[in-house]
């Protein structure tokens, strides 16, 4: 059941005070508005504005490898990584400078004419021991950390997703009874104090196509505060057809007060894997691609938004050859993209 969901946490978005001021200096190279700057490596440029306002950080893992793949003459492979790097994808808060993190990247969004899209992930009892396990120590060091990633915010533009798979864990029965309320009150915590903020937008994980039916989870959303929020997030990490994702996400609306909702389209070009052991199916599963890019033109008016909230190319964890979660892994990366027809 956990590998429903198996959301890692993505590596290299753990960024120093040097990669934000690198971020920093490349964003404030574009005019209001997004006009194309390249990256002196990998001529990383942002996307329209109309229909993709969300900030394409130009120093990711798939910026560098097109960089890498272009120095070592391998032209074929950095077009294709290029589809990955040109996109725009989450940044996951880490756990350490929360507050620097929030700043450097919406500052960078802001200067660039465009929103960043955040994804924290530091729930307490996260992952229940799986490939992601960790998150704050308790509640009132996650509080501090929710106070932080606002402060770091603060009046400027973002899309935030609120701790994938929480919400499920407590479901399933995978978060212990006794750490349940807390949870409750956390995310509670956390989308009262991010809804503060005068331009920030939070959708609320809940959960994908294929692990349960809306029945199981809209009343712990309700209980979780969804309603505070602008809506919530279906398929985070996973791989199910955006038709599916829409089909679920809109019947989890009509039980929630017709909430809107987005969707992680970052690897489900070919929908799920189904040939392995079922429970390990959503890890580094083979023969993937990646999905439809990011737009807020979507096919549903209840869909706000396509969004790559995974970053697609970074590992699921230590499962079919894979390295740790969230780890760069160019020859995954590369087959994703390569299967890809955008």
């Amino acid at each position: 059941m956990y590998g429903s969901q198996g959301t890692p946490v993505p590596f290299g978005t753990r960024a120093s005070a040097l990669v934000l001021g690198a971020a920093l200096l490349l964003a404030g190279c574009s005019s209001g508005g997004g006009d194309k700057k390249p990256d002196a490596g990998a001529k990383i440029t942002q996307q329209p504005g109309g229909s993709d306002p969300i900030w394409v950080n130009p120093d990711t893992n798939a910026a560098r490898q097109v960089a890498a793949y272009a120095k070592a003459g391998k032209t074929a492979d950095a077009e294709q990584i290029r589809k990955i790097a040109e996109q725009p994808t989450g940044e996951w808060i880490g756990p350490e400078n929360p507050k620097a993190e929030a700043q450097g990247f919406t500052e960078a969004a802001d200067k660039a004419g465009r929103t960043a899209l955040l994804v924290l992930y530091n729930i307490p009892h996260r992952d229940c021991g799986q490939y992601s396990q960790g998150g704050a120590g308790d509640g009132d060091s996650y509080r501090a950390w929710i106070d932080a990633v606002a402060q770091g915010i603060a009046d400027r533009s973002a899309t935030v997703i609120l701790e994938p798979d929480a919400v499920l864990h407590l479901v399933d029965g995978c978060t212990p009874a006794q750490f349940q309320d807390e949870r409750y009150d956390l995310l509670n915590y956390a989308i009262t104090k991010l809804k503060s903020l005068k331009h920030a937008k939070v959708y609320l994980d809940a959960g994908n196509a294929g692990w349960g039916h809306p029945d199981e989870i809209y009343q712990p959303l309700q209980r979780a505060g969804v309603a505070k929020a602008d809506g919530f997030a279906v398929n985070v990490s996973n791989f199910y057809s955006t038709e599916d994702s829409i089909t679920y996400g809109k019947q989890l609306s009509a039980r929630t007060g017709n909430k809107h909702f987005v969707i992680d389209t970052s690897r489900n070009g070919n929908g799920p894997y189904t040939a392995g052991d079922e429970d390990e199916n959503w890890c580094n599963p083979p023969g993937r691609s990646l999905g439809e890019t990011p737009t807020t033109k979507t096919a549903d008016p209840l869909v706000d938004a396509y969004l790559w909230i995974k970053r697609p190319g970074e590992s699921d964890g230590t499962c079919k050859g894979g390295p740790k979660a969230g780890q760069w892994w160019p020859t995954y990366a590369l087959k994703l993209a390569q299967a890809s027809t955008s």
